[in-house]
């Protein structure tokens, strides 16, 4: 499940830096002439509104989706025997052994 969210939040990034790189914050590029229309069409300023509106509507979906997201992380960890039974045979972790020419035996009181 979380891999979908990824999908979706990747997606959607996209499409938000899409819409923010065709704005122009000065009223050209892209937004103020596409296809040879102005910003005005038939008297009314559309384009650059419904881009405005695209940006806001693809943050939010952004905002939504990874905060959606939190709910789908597992929230216990795996414990060794969950491994097990899970059929991962890595070994646990072990201490790591010295080598029994080099210690210097301690004599018990």
């Amino acid at each position: 499940m979380i891999i979908l969210f990824v999908i979706l939040i990747v997606i959607a990034s996209v499409i938000l830096g899409l819409v923010v790189l065709i704005q122009n914050p000065k009223g050209g590029g892209l937004a103020g002439n596409i296809a040879g229309f102005s910003t005005q069409f038939m008297g009314v300023k559309q384009t650059t509104d419904i881009l405005e509106k695209g940006t806001w509507l693809f943050a939010g979906i952004i905002g939504v989706l990874c905060l959606a997201s939190t709910l789908f992380i597992p929230k216990t960890p795996i414990t060794t025997k969950q491994q097990q039974n899970s059929g991962n045979t890595s070994p646990a972790p072990t201490q790591q052994q010295s080598n029994p020419a080099n210690t210097v035996p301690i004599p018990n009181n």
